[in-house]
């Protein structure tokens, strides 16, 4: 039997970072994914899905990311139920990470939030999605997509992102 779920979207909020009685961290958040269609007037909707992060994962997530950050996130389904207060029982369904990944540069998360640029989840109207048909740049920018955690360029990398295109032709590549 299968149970893997992977999402890219954006964080609705910033993560909430708990810690349990043992000490061990537990982030929640939702994120809000795009469909792959648009509505009648136009505007593409999204769905918004909780999820829930353990551990050093989940103070990672909650140190690197903000409300509004591009992120993937890979993990499991899982439904619990509780009883509340008013003795009615309560079914939750959420994404439990295994594996997340940061799909924007700091500068661009930055960036972004500084702008004020809100992405209006009420209307469901991202600017910055990754399926945007209006815009021909990266919608990732200058990603690190695969590790939980940022890494800064060094000076000598060739391959830095300093703003420039690099300049390479098919006889350079080795393969």
């Amino acid at each position: 039997m299968i149970n893997r779920v992977v999402l890219v979207g954006r964080l609705t909020r910033d993560v909430e970072l708990r810690y349990t009685q043992g000490g061990a961290a537990v982030g929640s958040f939702t994120i809000a994914v795009n469909r792959q269609f648009t509505n009648q007037q136009g505007e593409r909707e999204a769905d918004f899905i909780n999820a829930v992060i353990w551990r050093k994962s989940a103070e990672n997530l909650a140190n690197f990311t903000h409300k509004g950050s591009l992120i993937g996130i890979e993990g499991r389904l899982q439904t619990r139920n509780y009883e509340n207060q008013q003795g009615t029982r309560v079914y939750v369904t959420e994404v439990v990470v295994d594996n997340f990944s940061l799909l924007e540069s700091r500068a661009d998360s930055e960036r972004h939030a500084a702008s004020g640029n809100n992405n209006n989840f009420g209307g469901n109207n991202f600017n910055s999605a990754p399926n945007s048909a209006s815009s021909n740049e990266n919608p990732y920018g200058n990603s690190f997509a695969g590790n939980s955690q940022p890494k800064q360029p060094s000076n000598n990398d060739p391959f830095a992102s300093n703003g420039n295109d690099i300049d390479i032709s098919d006889d350079d590549l080795p393969f």
